[in-house]
């Protein structure tokens, strides 16, 4: 009930202050009252317990971009490195046991800690907020923001009042300064338990499983701006072309249309290359006859689009690169057309067996064992060597639970394949798609050409 509560809490913030933005970003971005919806959904997990995460560190090498922390730019919307949040939430009076003391009940408290400011890095970075900014509170849209240096004190106060709740704090477990500041806490209370492991992740991921309004319309927007780059690559394509030169065509276009950065590394495959998952050498020729799969799409606005098309190198699908196109094509629409709201799962290939009868993935391989056949004569079906999807968002793998059913805020992809190396053939389509409040299935990109017919002429104009 309190999951469906923050959904509809997020839709009603999203239709109503969609224009309302973080002012210090240059990002698009949800509505500010979103994310704080978003810690206050966090903090009814905690049940009286405290979350700290970090922001990310900046690279060390100057030609790497910085990129947030998934789960912190989730829960902030905040774009620069340094800073950390502490959420704690509600718990109720209580006694200490044995002591007989009684400790308080406490309220909802969300904390942005950020670092001080380094005037004379901000020569090569620009200037940066602080907790002494006088408009801190109203750029972030934090209830409280301090330096950074007051984090120990704060959650060492916090867990002194009652060492329970060292029981249930909530962190980045594989981040070092997560990890550092809870040994900190524990030594300066004098406790000489280590803290028990809780990973925030485990709580943030059920949230981020359920896009909001405004979330789905940065996805449609980095969709929007892959499909331009998509189709800008298939027009460069010919034969004695570069992969590489390929991938950087779509980086360009993806750019112009104010993506920040590929969501992947690009995977620009042909002939032999094309049966290769992950190729992303990008490094051969393109040759008369063959195929290239094109497996590239940008970030906008942190959120990941995900996309791959199949062409023929030379403008036009031989008869047997055509009949395995036309049997994942149907395989895609096969999945597309299995999908029930509330009860189907995307599935793996370890649910392909004759009893799996909830996953779209054994819709989509069904399809590919019963249509057409292999040089041997033997099915097709064992060419299919991967999952069907993945959950996408400000991740373009997104976390999910694989053994929830898709309902109304997921967004998936639906990427069925064929690789066949004796043939050196290879051949992937993949597209984006959401559940709607309905519960129908919308494909964010149903313009880019799915029919071979419709590819050929794309690369022609």
């Amino acid at each position: 009930m309190q999951q469906k509560n923050y959904i509809w809490k997020c839709f009603w913030s999203a239709a109503i202050l969609l224009s309302c933005v973080l002012p210090a970003l240059s990002l698009d971005s949800v509505p500010r009252a979103e994310y704080r919806l978003r810690r206050q959904h966090l903090a009814e997990q905690l049940h009286g317990g405290a979350a700290i995460l970090f922001a990310a560190s900046e690279p060390v090498l100057d030609f790497m971009s910085y990129r947030q922390d998934s789960d912190f730019y989730y829960l902030t919307g905040w774009n620069e490195p340094g800073a950390a949040i502490l959420v704690i939430g509600a718990g109720p009076e209580r006694t200490l046991p044995r002591l007989n003391t009684p400790v308080p009940a406490h309220t909802y408290r969300e904390i942005l800690f950020l670092p001080e400011r380094n005037l004379l890095i901000e020569k090569y970075t620009g200037a940066k907020l602080d907790a002494a900014s006088a408009n801190a509170t109203t750029t972030t849209g934090f209830d409280e923001v301090l330096p950074i240096t007051a984090l120990p004190e704060v959650l060492a106060k916090f867990v002194a009042e009652d060492r329970d709740r060292s029981k249930n704090l909530w962190s980045q477990t594989d981040v070092q300064s997560a990890n550092a500041t809870m040994h900190f806490t524990q030594a300066s209370i004098g406790d000489d338990q280590a803290f028990p492991t809780n990973d925030v992740r485990t709580l943030t991921m059920r949230q981020r499983m359920i896009k909001s309004p405004a979330e789905i319309e940065l996805l449609r927007k980095a969709s929007d701006a892959s499909i331009k780059a998509q189709l800008a690559g298939m027009r460069a394509i010919k034969p004695g072309i570069s992969e590489r030169t390929v991938s950087g065509i779509e980086i360009a276009k993806m750019m112009e249309e104010n993506c920040e950065r590929p969501s992947y590394a690009p995977i620009v495959g042909s002939g032999p290359n094309s049966t290769t998952l992950h190729y992303d050498d990008n490094g051969s020729i393109m040759k008369k006859g063959d195929v290239v799969v094109i497996d590239e799409a940008g970030e906008y606005s942190m959120y990941a689009s995900d996309i791959t098309r199949t062409m023929p190198v030379d403008g036009h699908f031989t008869a047997r690169q055509r009949e395995l196109y036309d049997i994942v094509l149907g395989s895609q629409r096969a999945a597309a057309a299995a999908f029930v709201s509330g009860k189907m799962r995307l599935g793996s290939v370890l649910d392909r067996g004759d009893d799996v009868h909830d996953t779209l993935d054994k819709a989509a391989y069904d399809y590919i064992n019963t249509h057409g056949k292999d040089l041997h004569g033997e099915p097709l079906g064992k060419y299919f060597i991967h999952g069907l999807g993945h959950h996408v968002g400000i991740d373009v793998h997104d976390p999910a639970d694989p053994a929830k059913p898709l309902g109304p805020g997921n967004v998936f992809t639906l990427e069925p394949g064929i690789y066949i190396p004796e043939e050196g053939i290879g051949i992937r389509i993949e597209d984006v798609v959401y559940v709607d409040a309905t519960g129908q299935l919308i494909d964010l990109i149903a313009i880019l050409p799915h029919d071979a017919k419709d590819v050929e002429a794309a690369m022609h104009k």
